[in-house]
């Protein structure tokens, strides 16, 4: 018994010596690996230059294809932002002014909205240019107003709510809004009610003598 003691004690010393030995003899590198992967893994840049500039490339493959992609959905929302050729077409209209008779009012239709053109007489040219300003809420001449003085060209749309005025009626024998009893006169300017504004003058040119374009 004692002697298989003692060769116990002889063999768990002889393996404790042989540990410490193996551990003193290894290099600990900073990371403590004792199995030099980092070491081995590690990419030397002076001896392995391909394997650098292979990393650049990748990285700048990957940039470039992210800045490709943006450049391609800022293209595609601008372009999505364009009017195109039929908004254009809808955007102007061009009218025949030749059948309206002096004295008389039509209703033709721009962008959805109504618009009135007004053949003018020489009495309500000359009548609403003589109207004062201190007259006036919203203070325009009539001058300002049209491009010829013979037409008048406006919104049909009451400034007070948006109804759609009554041509030839009212107080000044303009437009007349029976919604809330707004008066304009022959030259769409508020005389009564409650209606803030003159009616609009959309923009327009002469393309003719009596050919109008809106828009």
């Amino acid at each position: 018994a004692c002697l298989s003691f003692v060769n116990k004690a002889t063999l768990k010393a002889t393996s404790n010596t042989t540990q410490s030995s193996w551990f003193s003899t290894q290099q600990l590198n900073e990371l403590g690996s004792v199995d030099h992967a980092f070491t081995t893994d590690r990419i030397d840049k002076v001896q392995e230059p391909e394997r650098r500039a292979f990393t650049y490339l990748m990285l700048s493959g990957v940039r470039f294809a992210y800045a490709s992609t943006a450049r391609v959905l800022v293209v595609k929302f601008v372009s999505s932002m364009s009017a195109s050729a039929d908004v254009l077409a809808m955007a102007s209209a061009e009218f025949d002014l030749g059948d309206i008779d002096v004295g008389k009012t039509i209703t033709v239709k721009w962008r959805g909205k109504p618009v009135f053109i007004r053949h003018r007489t020489p009495a309500e040219i000359g009548a609403e240019a003589a109207v004062p300003m201190a007259h006036l809420r919203d203070q325009e001449s009539d001058e300002e107003r049209v491009l010829k003085s013979q037409w008048l060209v406006v919104l049909g749309i009451c400034t007070h709510l948006g109804c759609v005025p009554i041509s030839g009626a009212g107080d000044f024998n303009g437009w007349f809004c029976p919604c809330h009893g707004s008066h304009y006169d022959v030259s769409g300017r508020i005389r009564k009610g409650p209606a803030p504004l003159n009616l609009e003058v959309p923009p327009y040119k002469f393309t003719e003598e009596a050919k109008i374009l809106i828009g």
